[in-house]
């Protein structure tokens, strides 16, 4: 109920409004009275009077009964005893606009603590401090509670800016981009109300079509995804990520945790949760425009309808390139194609009317490729030949759309600057660019809500698991203070979690490994298990291919012999042999925790080359069944798991279910930090997957 007396009040006291041009408490009342709010505004100044044909309310205090907003902007350290003087007044909504708070220092972030609680203890809800304002454009409330420099469009995007400045900004060039918003919130340093605030009131309000975030931190991961992955389903959520480096990802020391930069997990949590992520504001209004103008589409087949052939060419090439298919005509469309166009032109997909095309032509085409049971959606594509008029093509468009609905139709003008700037003056019910491959772009983020929409809710599955028997290996290692498990002890814990390992035994002689060798057979591999020593191939740790006690004895020898040389003999604990599993195919799989978003599990292709190449994909834990299928399918490596040039095809399930268990573990096992299987090897006899290799390293401040 806060939240609607912040977003759609009927009454609004703005305290700190002022007569004296070119401060905020002036402009923000402009806005108010010049956009037409139609509730009632109170200005607030202690000086009383008059301001644009309203009286001045001296104080708070005097305000009458039932205001609903408050608009804040005094000085931060006034703030606190303003609020309880709305309090008093039963004011519910707040909106801060005054800065000095957090964003200043350990005494702003003091100061901004106690108004929280202030704030919450009243019972109130608070957009700020330290932001813009909010702006809501629906025609029964017409609120522009903010300080931007022009007034806002009428649209159906819900806008969060974390940034007041940028947010500002956005809304100045809206106009220019013909989109408009239905509301607008600035959190600025979100001490109360946030994005997911936003995303909880903005899921059933059918004025709000779409939204857009504009993040430089998600304040509470876990509940972002619970909410966005449910709303994203009704509507599409488009969001700019700021903060892309990779800072701190050099401090880690497992291949998991030095892949997994700062911007893997907030990529993984927006995928995870169906927004749809944009790199740039050029990029983020192209696909909010296009979801303003178009319907979601029946499939990803694009028909092309160009005068010209090479924008075509270039057009079919994106298509392609973004994993959609171009239509293919049906013999009767293209019948009607050649009635009417010219012996030159072209009727198959992309179809080139040439360049002589009259508007007739472009009429007749378009509508004939949109009742193609084929084709999903339309691109169509000019360019100025022969004096047709740019705007005419376009209204021609605009017709052809608000009789066909249905589908998607997306226009690229490779025109004048003029005409995108005609455009901003008209009403305009088609997204129109000025390149073939902007136009893909916004194609694709339609088809992305599409497959999103029809894709499957994900089940966390049941898993038989041996949680004790993991938990007693993690307490023996950290009773010795040790954060790393040795070699045997990771593998014990895999084993525990279901994941398949490779048969193998502990040997602290030459004669024990020998015994163990026969007993699983060889070829074998031999690998040191060090309580000191992490990385054993950096010290000639693992010895492979041994295919006879003879050649097992001289290899333990030598790493003994190499150890002593390097002084690390004392930390040796044993050597685990192993069966060596016969296999080209080596991938990896792990766990790295984000110290905000929390365990993240990786995929992709192992071996030595895990870091040069990085074909990984990562995605936050808890997965579910869906979250695995699709890891293991986004990699390029996906080919060699389906059986590349003759190879057995690997248990693509098994895989799956190896990172069901890792993401298990680490839901039971908080503690674990980092966890490396590498390689996770494809056995060229079964196409199983199995754990050649382990590695875990511990928090155990987390052990409970």
């Amino acid at each position: 109920m806060s939240f609607a007396s912040i977003m759609k009040p009927k009454s609004v006291a703005v305290i700190g409004a002022s007569t004296r041009a070119h401060t905020i408490g002036s402009d923000l009342m402009k806005r108010l009275v010049e956009y037409g709010f139609k509730g009632s505004i109170y200005p607030v100044n202690p000086k009383g009077g008059e301001m644009l044909g309203l009286k001045v309310i001296p104080t708070v205090d005097e305000l009458p009964d039932g205001v609903d907003l408050a608009v804040v902007i005094v000085n931060a350290q006034r703030v606190l005893d303003t609020v309880d003087a709305c309090a008093r007044r039963g004011i519910k909504g707040l909106v801060v606009i005054s800065a000095g708070f957090k964003e200043t220092g350990a005494e702003g972030r003091a100061l901004e603590e106690a108004l929280l609680e202030r704030v919450r203890s009243h019972g109130m809800r608070m957009v700020g401090p330290n932001c813009l304002g909010v702006v809501n454009t629906h025609p029964d409330v017409r609120l522009d509670a903010c300080f931007a420099e022009s007034l806002p469009e009428r649209g159906d995007i819900g806008f969060v800016s974390q940034s007041g400045a940028l947010g500002g900004g956005i809304l100045n060039i809206l106009k220019d981009l013909n989109l408009g918003f239905a509301q607008f919130v600035s959190i600025g340093n979100q001490a109360d109300i946030n994005a997911e605030t936003a995303l909880e009131n903005w899921e059933n309000d059918d004025d709000v079509k779409q939204i857009l975030l504009y993040m430089e931190s998600i304040a509470n991961p876990a509940n972002f995804r619970k909410l966005a992955e449910r709303i994203s389903k009704k509507k599409p959520i488009l969001a700019l990520k700021a903060g892309r480096s990779a800072a701190g990802a050099s401090a880690a020391s497992s291949h998991t945790g030095s892949l997994a930069g700062a911007d893997r997990a907030a990529d993984a949590l927006l995928k995870q949760s169906g927004v749809i992520r944009e790199l740039g504001l050029r990029e983020l209004f192209s696909t909010a425009k296009v979801f303003s103008n178009c319907p979601i589409p029946k499939g990803n087949r694009v028909a092309i309808v160009t005068n010209s052939g090479g924008p075509g060419i270039m057009a079919t090439d994106a298509v392609v390139s973004h994993g959609m298919e171009i239509a293919q005509l049906t013999d009767e469309t293209k019948a009607k194609l050649k009635s009417f166009l010219p012996a030159a032109a072209s009727v198959k997909n992309p179809v080139d009317m040439i360049a002589s095309a009259p508007i007739e032509h472009y009429r007749q085409t378009v509508e004939t490729v949109l009742a193609d049971p084929n084709v999903d959606m339309v691109m169509v594509i000019y360019l100025p030949f022969l004096g047709l008029a740019d705007t005419d093509v376009a209204d021609a468009l605009m017709e052809i759309k608000a009789a066909h609905p249905e589908k998607p139709i997306v226009g690229v003008f490779m025109t004048t600057s003029r005409f995108f700037a005609e455009l901003a003056d008209r009403h305009v019910s088609v997204p129109f660019y000025m390149y073939a491959e902007e136009a893909v772009d916004a194609l694709s983020r339609l088809d992305m809500q599409r497959r999103w929409i029809e894709r499957p809710v994900g089940q966390i599955p049941e898993l038989a698991v041996d949680a004790e028997r993991a938990r007693t290996i993690f307490k023996a290692a950290a009773a010795e203070g040790r954060k790393e498990l040795t070699t045997r002890e990771s593998l014990e814990v895999l084993d525990a979690y279901g994941v398949r390992i490779c048969r193998s035994g502990m040997a602290k002689t030459v004669d024990e490994a020998v015994e163990i060798a026969e007993r699983i057979g060889f070829p074998v591999v031999m690998k040191m298990t060090s309580k000191t020593t992490s990385h054993k191939t950096d010290v000639g740790g693992v010895r492979v291919g041994i295919r006879s006690a003879e050649a097992l004895r001289r290899e333990y020898a030598d790493l003994v012999e190499k150890l002593e040389a390097k002084g690390l003999l004392d930390g040796l604990e044993g050597v685990l042999i192993q069966e060596m599993v016969e296999g080209k195919r080596e991938m990896v799989c792990g766990i790295a925790s984000d110290p905000q978003y929390g365990p993240m599990v990786m995929f992709g292709l192992g071996g030595v080359f895990v870091e040069v190449l990085k074909d990984v994909v990562f995605r936050l834990a808890p997965l579910t069944d869906v979250d695995a299928a699709e890891m293991v399918r986004s990699v390029k490596a996906f080919k060699l798991l389906q059986g590349a040039r003759g190879t057995t095809p690997a248990q693509i399930d098994r895989v799956e279910e190896t990172l069901l268990r890792i993401s298990r573990l680490v839901s039971d096992f908080p503690a674990v930090k980092e966890l490396d299987i590498n390689p996770l090897m494809i056995s060229e006899k079964s196409g199983e997957p199995i754990a050649v290799d382990g590695r875990i390293e511990i928090d155990a401040a987390k052990l409970s």
